[in-house]
């Protein structure tokens, strides 16, 4: 598995902190960069602790020592990516507050990234193999998610569908039965219908799949879980990188079944992709029908 971002590992881990710890981890967090070219000593005394504070703390997070520490920590920040997450705040502009949203997806990215079960995959990505057919359920944002799911996986000549009408996700559960795959959505896993949708789709005999929280209603209501934690406030702000991330992961379950169907699949895909062809211009004939567009409205507006 890939090894976790030390700045995303020492963010999660600040409430378990003691109050020196606390204050080392708060410096460190405050510029990374600064803290990879300090010494010990600089580091202490900007944490106002002693220098084997420092040290415990760098054993805490399983470096050898402070020079192993830094090292790590530099590994961190080498992609350019700042892994601090920064909320936009009321005063900001356009220069301040598109940086701070890519930022912060890019990070929650990562974190999920890192923390993703790999076998977990696998296991999800068989229960997909092996349906009957499949429906993707979502309400809200997490209703859109579950649109794009159904744009992929219907590629895979399983019988899918997707829908976000309450009605009409509690008429498909009560009617689902084994070999069924029901897969719901649900960034905080806590909206009410949905979770009862999942209990009546796993009453009836289906396997029902969970893309949401580590520990929410949903969660428990489902055969299999993937659980991802993104940190976002959806209760008072609009869902942003948390929709990402389950487009993400559904992106990771498509390739799974694409690469464990193999070349059987192929020809499938390749019609799906030939009849696409009528619709598009050639690359090379790209510009000159964009021109000829051009031109018919142009004539269009002198008449």
């Amino acid at each position: 598995m890939h090894e976790q971002n030390l700045i995303n590992v020492i963010t999660d881990a600040m409430p378990d902190l003691n109050k020196s710890e606390r204050k080392v981890a708060t410096a460190i967090l405050a510029d990374p960069d600064r803290a990879t070219r300090s010494s010990i000593a600089a580091l202490a005394a900007l944490a106002a602790v002693s220098e084997p504070s420092v040290n415990r703390f760098c054993k805490r997070f399983k470096a050898k020592g402070f020079p192993d520490f830094k090292l790590r920590l530099a590994k961190s920040l080498v992609s350019g990516v700042r892994f601090m997450n920064r909320n936009v705040d009321p005063g900001d502009e356009v220069d301040s507050y598109t940086p701070k949203i890519f930022d912060s997806t890019i990070n929650q990215l990562a974190k999920a990234r890192d923390k993703i079960s790999h076998s977990r995959i696998n296991q999800v990505v068989d229960e997909l193999i092996q349906a009957r057919r499949i429906y993707f359920f979502g309400l809200g944002a997490s209703g859109s998610v579950a649109r794009d799911a159904e744009h992929k996986f219907f590629r895979f000549n399983i019988p899918v569908a997707f829908h976000d009408d309450v009605l009409m996700q509690r008429m498909l559960a009560s009617t689902g039965a084994t070999g069924d795959v029901f897969f719901c959505i649900s960034h905080t896993g806590r909206t009410k219908e949905i979770v009862d949708v999942a209990t009546l789709a796993r009453s009836c005999g289906s396997t029902v799949i969970g893309l949401t929280v580590p520990g929410s209603p949903l969660a428990k209501a489902c055969t299999l879980t993937l659980e991802v934690d993104v940190a976002e406030n959806t209760d008072e702000y609009m869902p942003m990188a948390s929709r990402l991330v389950h487009l993400v992961i559904l992106d990771v379950l498509a390739t799974g079944v694409t690469l464990r169907r193999g070349p059987e699949l192929l020809s499938h895909l390749e019609k799906i992709k030939h009849s696409l062809q009528p619709t598009r211009f050639s690359n090379k004939g790209a510009n000159q029908g964009a021109r000829e567009v051009a031109s018919e409205r142009a004539n269009e507006d002198v008449d």
